[in-house]
């Protein structure tokens, strides 16, 4: 099950990329976390720059609003997002 947790900023949650994915998308869970597959390599950066995009993209905030807090060089992140409700990252996993 996914592990959310609400602040007074937006939420906080773990995600697990795949880089070098055919597609950018949410593929589910991963244990607690978000599992999403990113097309963009491990490298320099890319692949956190195309998380906060895509996740930006998705929940319809600015990117400002997403952060990686922990694991920028790790497959495992801690991702915190202004302004989106606890509910909005639960049904990312039900699409």
């Amino acid at each position: 099950m996914l592990s959310v947790s609400a602040n007074e900023k937006g939420v906080r949650f773990a995600v697990r990329v795949q880089p070098r994915a055919s597609k950018n998308e949410v593929a589910g869970s991963y244990g607690s976390a978000l599992k999403i597959r990113l097309q963009a390599p491990p490298v320099d950066g890319a692949a956190n720059a195309a998380l906060i995009s895509f996740l930006a993209d998705l929940l319809g905030v600015n990117r400002r609003s997403v952060k990686i807090i922990s694991g920028e060089s790790s497959r495992d992140k801690i991702v915190e997002i202004a302004g989106v409700s606890a509910n909005a990252i639960h049904q990312l996993v039900k699409k």
